[in-house]
This record gives C-alpha cells, structure tokens and sequence, in this order.
C-alpha cells in the first residue's frame, strides 16, 4: 500500500506544479506548462524507468496530436473570428444579437450558453470558448468576465461535443451500449445543465444581485437545453444530444427575450452604451454575415457519421502512424480532410470571398491569428506532450490505483475527482475517456456498482476538469488577447469548477443506489 501511494503522489506532481505556477507564482501559461513537460520527463525516465527513445518518441506524439487536430481547429474558429472583424460581418451580427436584446445578462445566455453549445456540439476543440468568448469581448463586455462565462459554459456540452465523439469514445472504450450510456450521462448532468446558466448570470452580471428579473429566462434556458437532450439521448443516441439541446435552449431564449423586450435595463447591464446607432438590416446582409457560421454547421453535419455514404468516403483520407515507441502505446491516427479544423477554414474562406475580402486581407488575417496564438500553441503542445509520456510510463494508472486502494467502496464519491484530473492534463473530454473509461468500468466491477453509472461520472468530471486545464485556458485567453494572464482566468473560474466537482461527487456518489435502479443501467 505504502508504494502505492508513493507512486500517486509522484504521479500527481506535474499537476500540483501547474495549479502552483498558474495560481501561486502568477506563471504565464505556456512556461507552467513547459515546466510541467520538463518535470513528467525527468519523472518518466529516472522514476518509471521509461527509455529514453520511448519519452521522446511520445511527446513527439504528443506534439503531432496537439498540431492536428486540435492546434488546427482553434487556429481556424479564432480565425473565422478574426475575418469577420475585417469584413464587418460581425458588426452586423452583433446588432443582430443585440437586436434581441441589449441586456448584458440575456446575451451571456444567448452567446455564452446557446450559441457556444451549439459550436461544441458542432466543432469542439475550443471553438465553443474562442469563438463566443471573442464575441462578448467584442461587444464590449470585460474580456476576462467574457471567457468565464464561456468556459462555465463549456463544461457539461463537452461530453457530447464534436457530433458526440466523446461519448461514443468512451462507448467504445468500455464496450456499453452508447444509448443507456449517453441517457446515464445526461441524467447525471441535469441539475448541473439547470445551474450553468445561473451562474453565468452571476458572473456576467458581477454579482447574485444580476439574477434580478433574470430568473424565469435563465430557468427556461437552462431547462430548454436538458429536456431535449434527455429525449435524444435516449431515443437516437450521443450525435445529435447537445445540437438539438442548444437549438432549443436559444429559441426559448429569443422567446423569453423578446417577451421582455418592453423592460428598461439597468445601466450596469446595457450593452447599447457606446454602440454605433443601429441601422436596418435586411435578410441578405443577415445571410451574408452569417453565411460562416452557417457553413460550418451544414459542412460538419454533412460530413458527420450522421450521413453515413460521405463520412465513410472521407475516412479514405486518414493516416495511422506509429510515433511513440513505447509498448503500451498504439499508432496515432490522423483525418486529413474531414476534421472540425479543415471544414471550418473552408467555411471562413467561402464567407470571407462572399463578403468580398481579397486574398491579400485573408493571408494577413491568418498570419495575425498565427502570431496571436503563438504563445498558446506551446502551452497546447507541451500539454500534449505531458499526457502522451504520462499515459505511455504508467503515471496515470498508478494515479488512479492511488484513488482507487484509497477509497474502496467509496470510489464513487471519487470517480469524477480523478476524470477531472484526466482532463485538467489532456484538457480533451475525448482524451480523457480514452485514457480513464476504463479504469471507471472496472472499479465498477471491483465495487459492484453501475458500470454504466460510474462510465458517465467520467464524463461528468472531465467537462469540469476541462475547463480548468491549461489548454482550455490558453485558448480562452488567447481569444480575447489576453495571451499571458492565464492566472487571473484560473482564478476567476477554479471556484465554480470546484463548487461543481464537489456537488458531482455528491451526486454520483449518494444517488446512484436510488437512480441506477430506476434507469435500469
């Protein structure tokens, strides 16, 4: 027992470095996070006795996974963004949002919590932070606060981001049926789906005074969002659970908004202070204005596993290679066509020559966005690089036998604890159902309980420990140009992440006697 929780310890290091550099020492994300490869290195090699070729060999993988996918598409969602400041097109949609409302509070709900669903279950990789983020902040709203309500958002979506990849990985993974398994899911995330937005409020608003007037609307946002999702998820599966969830969420919304759309709004509140006088706006400029956003739906619904005889076409065009050395680790696969990244540049660069922006401004956009996210491609890569070596040597199962020697009968209690420490190190829900999914179902077995059950609490632990990972951060932080000050967005939101683990942790840990009997699961 006692080498047991010397090697969890051990293995906890890089983490306890990062949450000490990012909060304690005020470290700029990407030398945190280059501190942290440096420490996993030296443990893997001297500690685990991983060969030298094998460390390297993985975080060469590391940083080749970093690269694609996930590099690419933020790199393509920010962007996006940043073409359609050049053209203008995101003046008019943001009068368009404000059209709806002028209400700093009602736009976190539409933008934060809608529109970013929408663009995890869509895209994932970040977009559903970046690119809502970047439009708030845009809008006028603090930059810091415009990310926290962003990365609140974020947390619960993810389970069923990327057109449900998360969840049908960890269906795969384990072996459950993705059905009973996406429905388990949901059923966990409910009360959390109801709370998000009354958070966001809180946070947009800068204090639980902004809930006045607010609470009808944010309950039917919230609530909007989670009965659809219940009914998919148990009756299609994890594709379609949070795009039809946040398609709902924002049609309630605008109704709701609309229906108070007599109302004065508190001067904190109103967004229209310093705004251009709005001007009328017909159906073709609102097309045009849109028109990437639109693509980007159509191209990764049509290129999904939703319609079958074109996503089976497309995989033709993926590599499996073999990077890292190591036994335990298998060839890394690669998409070089139908992956959220290429679809969404396509998208840009069909509305950017729509909305008349030469070649010449769409090179230099792109460079710009490069140079913007220079700093936050270390923080991405090392990240990587830092999971790859610690999956490959054995930290991470050595972390999770800690957990599980620890707590016995109680590991449910614990459950979402160690898949929120999956994803604060991979900062991928998909990452850390392939890594922990596992470990859950078979701790499931051990303690006779609900494989079914503890597979979801994976889920629901890792949306809450993607948003405090480096590389969430990173992302949020480079949207708004804040590239450096990953401390204060750390800070702003580590509250609310624990506030919610802890109340996970109850839920998974209490409830599951009383529920998985009810679910059948």
């Amino acid at each position: 027992m006692g080498e047991i929780i010397l090697s969890g310890i051990l293995s906890l290091l890089p983490i306890i470095w990062l949450i000490v550099a990012l909060t304690g020492l005020k470290m700029a994300g990407h030398k945190a996070c280059v501190g942290a490869l440096i420490i996993t290195i030296v443990e893997s090699l001297f500690i685990w006795k991983m060969p030298v070729i094998d460390c390297a060999t993985s975080a060469l993988e590391g940083f080749a996974s970093a690269l694609w996918p996930i590099i690419l598409v933020i790199i393509a969602a920010i962007f996006t963004y940043n073409l359609s400041l050049k053209t203008g097109a995101m003046d008019v949609i943001k009068q368009m949002l404000t059209g709806v409302s002028a209400d700093k509070r009602v736009l976190v709900l539409l933008i934060g919590w809608c529109f970013g669903g929408f663009m995890e279950g869509m895209a994932g990789f970040g977009t559903a932070i970046a690119i809502p983020a970047s439009m708030l902040a845009g809008m006028g709203m603090n930059p810091i606060t415009a990310c926290l309500v962003c990365m609140l958002a974020n947390a619960f979506p993810t389970a069923f981001g990327s057109v449900g990849i998360p969840t049908v990985t960890l269906s795969n993974v384990t072996g459950l049926d993705a059905l009973p398994l996406a429905f388990t899911t949901v059923v966990q995330m409910v009360p959390f789906m109801i709370l998000v937005p009354f958070l966001m409020v809180i946070v947009g608003g800068g204090g639980v005074k902004a809930l006045k007037g607010m609470v009808g609307i944010t309950l039917v946002s919230g609530v909007a969002f989670v009965v659809p999702e219940l009914v998919v998820s148990n009756l299609v599966g994890p594709e379609l659970t949070v795009i039809v969830g946040c398609v709902f969420s924002l049609a309630f919304t605008i109704l709701m908004a609309r229906a108070r759309k007599g109302k004065e709004i508190p001067k904190e509140y109103d967004m229209r202070a310093g705004m251009p006088e709005a001007k009328p706006i017909d159906g073709h400029t609102a097309v045009v204005s849109w028109l990437p956003f639109i693509l980007i739906f159509v191209l990764l619904l049509v290129t999904s596993k939703l319609v079958p005889p074109i996503n089976a076409a497309l995989a033709g065009f993926s590599s499996s290679i073999k990077i890292s050395t190591s036994a335990n680790a298998g060839a890394a696969s690669f998409s070089w066509i139908n992956t959220p990244g290429i679809w969404i540049f396509v998208s840009a660069i069909i509305g950017g020559i729509v909305q008349k922006a030469s070649g010449k401004v769409m090179w230099e956009t792109l460079v710009a966005t490069v140079k913007q996210m220079s700093k936050t491609i270390i923080t991405i890569m090392s990240v990587l690089a830092v999971a790859k070596i610690m999956t490959y040597c054995g930290m991470i199962d050595d972390m999770a036998a800690f957990f599980v020697g620890l707590t016995g009968s109680f590991y449910p209690f614990v459950a979402p604890i160690i898949a929120a420490l999956g994803a604060f190190i991979t900062g991928s829900g998909t990452s850390t159902e392939v890594l922990l999914g596992g470990l859950q179902t078979a701790a499931a077995q051990q303690i006779g309980a609900s494989e079914f059950w503890l597979a979801a609490a994976n889920s629901l632990g890792a949306g809450i420990g993607k948003i405090l990972s480096p590389q969430c951060i990173a992302t949020a932080a480079a949207a708004v140009n804040l590239v450096g000050q990953d401390s204060k967005l750390l800070g702003g939101v580590i509250k609310w992440a624990l506030l919610e683990l802890v109340l996970a942790c109850l839920l998974v840990g209490l409830l599951g006697g009383v529920l998985v009997p009810i679910l059948g699961v």
